[in-house]
């Protein structure tokens, strides 16, 4: 009687492959600074990667068909007073993006529909509320308008951006710096891992860890934990040993891992890029030039090792890109792009098949654009999924809505329309009502509030060069 040996699958040949030179984006001074960060976010329209600039933070954004030798003095997101760490594209909308700096501050910014002409430095919000560094910044799967920041202050602060205001605060929950977190797939959940080797479920709306793993990895470097589609959680961190090591664990219960795996013996922290369509994980470490991946079944052993794609170069960073930015015409599964000391390079990883046909079991339908709840909802306690759509056609972006903040943080990113900007013209018209001048009144003063938190927020950036200078 034959027994099967090699397991059954349809990405057991799944392959990488590098774009040719022409189609990189060149000559870009990738972020330096000694954070763990993927340093590179991407969606269908643009790429945004972290670079290094003199005198503040900065990063790029340009639109995904700019390739070639990047201008030195082409126009960057500059508005930080210190280094960007982490950037994230919004998932409802193609032209907001955020980003967590060293100065301390949460930007979120709207970029132009064709991408930058000139260097942006008003951001749509400021979120103000970190102490230290902020190093993590994640936008919520299904909600409008719900961002997440973790900082080196050991806090999570989750925002309503639509507002500008800190809505949530869990700060008593980790002793000591958060290395990830990571939404459930209905963002109901957050699972994280902190330096004192402990992945913590928590309720953020209840402010209560639903559960923890001590010693999830018996290592002191740095791990990482995600959310999969089905509930469960997927680490990467190291042993006792050095060795880095993957793990999967069941959400509700965590006392012993489903599996374990070595892998190797290098030191780069594993960045894990999870694909709830298809249940590949791919792992990308930090200066490796390699990424591995892996299907994860729910037959043993659980986490399947599919194949490596390597190179020579060394990876900075690595952006993933949505499914919905995907060619499905060309069986492609997956997009990286991979940061290099002065290039990024995109690696396509495809399943080969010869039908030139719509492939419905690579495919899918997977999370749209538009979101399922609005922030007020899901801050109310109302749970939804994404909202999915079908690739058959291939993704057509729609035009999307401007960010509008309401409240005293308002910093339109575009100016009023001129018929609006002249209301002085009314000068031979009757007396207004007196609900008219209250909104009049209103208008004023939401303008004055703003100027004034400008003000506010220029004095502190003086006062933090100052208290630099004053230090050199």
């Amino acid at each position: 009687m034959s027994r099967r040996v090699v397991r059954q699958s349809k990405f057991r040949h799944v392959f990488g492959q590098a774009v040719r030179n022409d189609q990189c984006y060149d000559d870009i001074r990738v972020s330096r600074v000694t954070w763990d960060s993927s340093f590179c976010a991407v969606n269908p329209k643009f790429v945004a990667i972290i670079i290094e600039a003199s005198g503040g933070g900065a990063f790029l954004v340009l639109p995904l068909h700019k390739t070639g030798r990047i201008d030195k003095v082409y126009p960057t997101v500059c508005g930080h007073t210190g280094p960007v760490l982490d950037i994230d594209w919004c998932p409802h909308n193609d032209q907001v993006i955020a980003s967590g700096s060293e100065d301390c501050t949460v930007m979120v910014w709207q970029i132009p529909e064709n991408g930058l002409e000139t260097a942006l430095s008003e951001p749509v919000v400021v979120l103000e509320g970190h102490s230290k560094r902020v190093g993590i910044v994640s936008w919520h799967p299904t909600a409008r308008n719900v961002l997440l920041s973790a900082g080196c202050d050991n806090q999570i602060v989750i925002w309503n951006v639509g507002t500008g205001e800190a809505m949530i605060n869990l700060e008593d929950m980790h002793p000591d710096v958060i290395f990830s977190v990571s939404w459930s797939r209905n963002g109901s959940l957050l699972c994280t891992a902190c330096k004192d080797k402990k992945v913590r479920v928590i309720d953020p709306r209840k402010k209560k860890i639903v559960r923890e793993k001590d010693k999830a990895h018996e290592g002191a470097r740095p791990m990482r934990a995600i959310f999969l589609a089905d509930g469960n959680i997927f680490t990467t961190g190291f042993s006792r040993m050095s060795e880095r090591q993957l793990a999967l664990w069941k959400s509700d219960n965590m006392d012993e891992p489903i599996c374990v795996q070595e892998m190797d013996t290098s030191n780069g922290v594993l960045l894990p890029f999870y694909d709830p369509d298809t249940n590949i994980v791919y792992l990308c470490g930090k200066g490796d030039s390699s990424i591995r991946y892996f299907e994860i079944t729910e037959e043993a052993p659980f986490v399947h090792y599919l194949n490596t794609f390597s190179t020579k170069e060394p990876q900075r960073g690595m952006g993933y890109m949505p499914k919905r930015g995907l060619d499905v015409n060309k069986c492609e599964i997956a997009r990286f792009y991979k940061l290099h000391e002065r290039k990024c390079e995109p690696i396509i990883m495809t399943v080969p098949r010869k039908s030139d046909l719509f492939q419905d079991d690579l495919y899918p339908d997977t999370a749209g654009p538009d979101p399922a709840l609005e922030a007020e909802e899901w801050f109310a306690g109302k749970n939804g999924g994404p909202i999915l759509i079908s690739l058959k056609d291939g993704y057509v972006s729609t035009k999307n809505r401007d960010l509008k903040v309401v409240k005293k943080n308002i910093l339109e990113s575009k100016p009023a329309p001129k018929a609006e900007s002249v209301p002085t013209i009314q000068k031979h018209t009757p007396p207004q009502s007196s609900a008219k001048m209250e909104d009049k009144l209103e208008e004023v003063l939401r303008e004055f509030k703003s100027l004034r938190d400008r003000v506010i927020l220029q004095d502190r950036r003086i006062a933090r060069l100052e208290e630099q200078v004053a230090k050199m």
